[in-house]
């Protein structure tokens, strides 16, 4: 029978990196939250560097736990870093993220698009199911059956000779639009993958969600972060076919 320090080695310090806040919570290995769900602002200087300092505070405040999650707002792979159009430009291309996390924390990691995470913690497993997330800029998840498909930068398709989604319904757009006419773009958006995608199910998630009113199709539902970052725990249930690479302490072996 395993000891409770056995358990408690089973648990996930789940990371959610946004352009405005960085998130964490403590997991069980089926999901469920373990501690409060935490979050401090994002360095205004989003460094690679910065970033992982507010990574080390986070993760102090958890309990034990024996493997880490990270979601970030990028393109990435195989643990690398390859695109982070919402934080500090011109310092995220090629970096070794994952294995930075876990030669900081000293524990095994695993990195994923923050939409892809969000994904997995929040569709429902039957169909074509589709995450998008409101926040400094605009991401997605395409999941089938609960599994995922492959991540597209669909953020940076245009969707106006001018703007691409990113431009279109991010952060800029809310201040300079106001949140009216904000959410007349983001209904456009929804008739627009109604129109191209056929979802089964569509989830509005992210930080501003909370600001859509609209009138919503049953199958189209706002969900929160803190239910998102429950994804963090089935990375560590995920085939490898999600191309996900464990990445572990340098001074491990």
């Amino acid at each position: 029978m395993p000891s409770n320090q056995d358990k408690e080695m089973m648990n996930i310090l789940s990371i959610d990196i946004g352009g405005s806040n960085i998130k964490a919570c403590l997991l069980s290995p089926s999901g469920t939250a373990l501690s409060e769900y935490t979050k401090l602002p994002t360095p205004t200087k989003s460094t690679p560097e910065a970033v992982l300092v507010v990574i080390k505070q986070l993760a102090a405040t958890m309990g034990e736990f024996g493997h880490i999650s990270v979601g970030f707002p990028g393109y990435v792979k195989r643990g690398v870093v390859y695109t982070a159009p919402n934080l500090a430009k011109g310092k995220w291309q090629n970096i070794e993220f994952a294995q930075m996390v876990s030669d900081l924390i000293g524990k095994p990691v695993r990195l994923i698009n923050d939409a892809d995470q969000q994904g997995l913690g929040l569709a429902d497993g039957k169909g074509f199911e589709i995450v998008v997330t409101f926040g400094t800029g605009f991401g997605t998840a395409f999941l089938f059956d609960g599994e995922l498909l492959p991540h597209f930068e669909l953020a940076h398709m245009p969707i106006t000779n001018t703007k691409d989604y990113d431009d279109y319904v991010g952060d800029k757009a809310i201040k300079k639009l106001g949140v009216k006419e904000w959410n007349e773009r983001v209904e456009r958006v929804i008739a627009i993958y109604k129109n191209v995608f056929n979802y089964d199910n569509l989830y509005l998630g992210g930080g501003n969600a909370k600001l859509i009113d609209l009138k919503l199709e049953d199958n189209v539902k706002i969900v929160s972060n803190r239910d998102g970052i429950k994804g963090g725990a089935k990375l560590w249930k995920a085939a490898e076919k999600y191309d996900l690479v464990t990445m572990y302490p340098k001074n491990a072996f």
